[in-house]
């Protein structure tokens, strides 16, 4: 928090509801803001007295955050609403649509456009009059012809950067997304006019039948299965927001009918492994999750990667992954454990798999490269390395695990390594 210069607040009174207002503001973006905070917050700024504006943001900080993703939305929601002018400009600037050469092209940082949405309300949108004395009228047009649509623009949006409706919209359009898996041929045989194989034995039961002579041969075909989904999903401070909206689409895809999967197992994982299997078989997604995030007790807590990993080797390997299961491993890779064990871990499960897909938010960035010492580790043991940062990466995926030659970008990262 910046050093800033005293306070000019009005009398008490008015700061008392203008507290208020600034916590309605804060759970309009998302923060779990109730009646007794607010009230522990007013009682808190007349103890500690509010000249001084970094001990007011702390005071105010102390009350209204709990968990620690909610400090940017705190900050960007009390930078506007305390009378900063100039970001107060840019929010609205940012809210409306850009023109090259009017506005200065800059990506919103994270929660800053829910903090103006829950400020401005309804008229985010709305452009602000603008009166020049002595100026001629300047009108700009606009051809829209070639803009994306709302939904093609939510698709490429990065799920940190999306706003409280712009989350509700995505969960929307995740709940429709599926994922389809084509069936394995398995070994054993069943009967088929046209197969490619000859079914020896049915061949020879039909021949007796005749006397010994061969008329036709029978003919058989590979009897289909469809293989387990296995989901491993980093839920640590830095793949919070990421977490929660591939969490959604996973529960519309355990309980998509006619998909495919013969079974959908997910675990989480931060400083420990949670099998949270059966609560996506809850059909209503936000109790799921709700059971989900009460039995991942480090959510939002550091990362043990290799840890973890062993963990699900040793534990649940065998129970899960027979059969040729397909593996979504869903981390930024950022761990700070032996990168050697690491390495031996994802080594020993991908052997176990059928397919191992990576799915990496930080290759949203177009100069990512594999610095950290866990990617480095990981990076070779995987089939597939995808990034993972939006809707419309997740609809890439279902080509990703149909196609087995598609290696994504660690062909590529390879070349670095």
């Amino acid at each position: 928090m910046p050093e800033y210069a005293p306070l000019d607040l009005p009398e008490t009174p008015r700061l008392a509801q203008n507290i208020v207002h600034f916590a309605r503001a804060l759970r309009r973006a998302g923060l779990p803001v109730g009646t007794g905070r607010v009230l522990d917050a007013i009682r808190a700024v007349e103890a500690a007295g509010f000249t001084d504006r970094t001990d007011f943001y702390w005071t105010l900080h102390a009350c209204f955050v709990s968990r620690p993703e909610h400090r940017v939305v705190f900050a960007q929601v009390f930078r506007l609403y305390w009378r900063d002018p100039r970001f107060l400009e840019h929010m609205m600037a940012m809210l409306l649509p850009a023109v090259r050469g009017v506005q200065e092209e800059r990506l919103a940082q994270a929660a800053e456009r829910r903090a103006a949405q829950a400020l401005l309300g309804d008229h985010a949108s709305d452009e602000p009059e603008r009166e020049d004395e002595g100026e001629e009228e300047t009108r700009v047009e606009v051809d829209a012809s070639m803009t994306m649509s709302a939904d093609e623009r939510l698709r490429n949006l990065d799920f940190e950067q999306m706003s409280t409706d712009e989350i509700a919209q995505a969960k929307r359009m995740l709940s429709r997304l599926r994922l389809p898996v084509k069936p394995i041929e398995s070994r054993r045989a069943q009967a088929s006019t046209r197969g490619r194989r000859i079914d020896h034995a049915r061949t020879i039961r039909a021949a007796l039948r005749t006397g010994g002579e061969f008329r036709t041969l029978a003919r058989a075909r590979p009897h289909p299965r469809w293989p387990n989904l296995v989901v491993l999903c980093d839920i640590s401070g830095s793949m919070s927001q990421y977490s929660r909206m591939v969490l959604h689409f996973l529960h519309a895809v355990a309980n998509e009918k006619g998909a495919g999967w013969a079974k959908v197992h997910a675990f989480t994982f931060g400083t420990r492994l949670t099998n949270i299997t059966r609560h996506l078989a809850t059909r209503d997604v936000d109790a799921a999750l709700k059971a989900a995030g009460a039995q991942a007790q480090d959510w939002e807590g550091g990362t043990r990667i290799g840890q973890c990993l062993h963990d699900f080797n040793r534990d649940w390997s065998r129970r899960v992954m027979g059969q040729g299961a397909v593996v979504l491993l869903i981390t930024d890779g950022l761990d700070r454990d032996d990168a050697g064990a690491l390495g031996r871990e994802m080594e020993r499960l991908h052997l176990s798999s059928r397919h191992l897909i990576w799915l990496n938010p930080l290759l949203r960035w177009d100069g990512f490269a594999p610095k950290a010492a866990g990617i480095r580790a990981m990076l070779p043991h995987v089939d597939s390395f995808r990034a993972g940062h939006n809707i419309a990466t997740l609809e890439a995926l279902a080509e990703a695990i149909s196609r087995r030659d598609d290696p994504g970008e660690k062909t590529r990262l390879m070349e670095v390594l």
